[in-house]
């Protein structure tokens, strides 16, 4: 006679509502009823007591908003699986239990351990990243986001001469580049520049070592042609002004041009390199955010069409009986998003196959964005290719760019 056993029930599943003092956590069982809830602090501490407490539990699946972080290295390090639920995604999870929509940390948890329960098949596993890769990733956005700030004080720098010293403004071709920056250093406002001459500016540009091909007495004629600015103590108070924000634009010009080099330097000993540097105008900073955005954890990108989704730049569709709708694809990864989309602009002045993808798009009707956006998602195939089978992209390998090279030529 036979025993019948009974099927092992599954384990309790937690979730964690990530915040930057403390965390707010929920376990639920099997059958959705909340066993435990409590607090913890993020120190090291704090994580420690949650993972063992955790383990007391029973709990071998977490579900948690962020992917990074100690908080994720903590439970990755002690074997939990862990599941990332965007918060976009949990805000939309709410509904499930209620029809307020409130915010509260501790209902959030539960709703990321009730999910982590009952959309299991759903979700997958976070795979971390190798720790080349994470720190790539840092310093990628650390000078993106010294970039914006650059941006940001060479458009205050410019408003602010537009008054004190309009003809600074369109004198070289970019407000904050190096040439423009040594010359309002030395000519901050109307004052000083009034005495240059045509011989005189020219001197000063040779003592820089301009390399400009904008002859000096052009260059005077706009510095004389331009509204004067102010002077007086009104315009010696201007210079002071000017003389901050070119202190500002140049250290920050400095700590880019270091992360720069750190990050070729990254890009160099990372084990992929050679698959992105060899993308058509990629360079080094493109191929590194490529490289650091897409990761190097194979297994997270099954198909090239869920690598496409993440980036956001397949369209989002919705179709509900004869109406169907097709929209911008909100929910993405943006930093994702805007690397392969700043490579795609630029491939196409390098790769016939990118430039006709692009012309065809903007042929039927697209602005420049939505072409940029329907060429990246075709290299996004491509590119996922490569990842996968770790081949460095060539022409001669792309079927797609063999085949237009053979119409050219046909056609010729």
């Amino acid at each position: 006679m036979s025993v019948l056993h009974d099927p092992p029930r599954p384990r309790p599943t937690a979730g964690i509502d990530w915040a930057s003092d403390n965390h707010a956590v929920a376990v639920v069982n099997s059958d959705g009823a909340q066993l435990d809830r409590f607090n913890v602090a993020h120190t090291a501490t704090g994580l420690g007591q949650l993972c063992r407490r955790l383990k007391r539990a029973g709990v071998t699946e977490v579900a948690i908003e962020r992917s990074d972080g100690p908080i994720i290295d903590a439970l990755l390090d002690t074997g939990f699986t862990v599941f990332v639920i965007p918060p976009i995604q949990v805000k939309n999870l709410r509904s499930r239990y209620g029809s307020a929509g409130n915010k509260d940390d501790r209902f959030d948890a539960y709703v990321l351990a009730d999910t982590a329960r009952t959309d299991r098949r759903r979700l997958r596993p976070l795979t971390p990243d190798n720790p080349a890769t994470v720190t790539l990733r840092a310093t990628c956005r650390a000078r993106k986001d010294l970039v914006g700030h650059r941006v940001a004080l060479a458009n205050q720098l410019r408003a602010h001469l537009q008054i004190a010293f309009p003809a600074a403004v369109g004198l070289f071709a970019d407000i904050d580049s190096k040439i423009t920056l040594a010359f309002l250093r030395r000519f901050p406002g109307q004052d000083r520049a009034d005495w240059l001459s045509p011989k005189r500016l020219a001197a000063w540009l040779a003592s820089v070592g301009y390399c400009g091909r904008t002859d000096p007495s052009v260059l005077h004629a706009r510095l004389t042609s331009a509204p004067r600015g102010l002077t007086g103590p009104d315009g010696e108070a201007r210079v002071q002004i000017t003389l901050a924000l070119i202190a500002a634009l140049e250290a920050i010009r400095t700590q880019i041009a270091a992360l720069e080099d750190q990050i070729e330097e990254q890009l160099a000993l990372h084990p992929d390199a050679d698959i992105f540097t060899s993308l058509p105008r990629s360079g080094q900073i493109r191929a590194a955010r490529l490289l650091a955005e897409i990761g190097d954890a194979r297994g997270r990108f099954p198909t090239p069409e869920s690598l496409v989704c993440l980036a956001g730049v397949a369209p989002s569709t919705r179709q509900t009986g004869k109406i169907k709708i097709v929209s911008f694809r909100w929910a993405a990864n943006k930093q994702l998003r805007d690397a392969i989309c700043d490579f795609a602009g630029d491939s196409r002045h390098a790769s016939p196959w990118a430039a006709q993808l692009y012309n065809r798009a903007r042929a039927r009707g697209h602005d420049h964005p939505h072409a940029v956006r329907i060429l990246a998602r075709a290299w996004l195939h491509v590119i996922w290719k490569c990842w996968q089978t770790n081949t460095p992209y060539h022409p001669a390998r792309h079927g797609a760019a063999q085949a237009l090279n053979r119409d050219q030529h046909a056609t010729a």
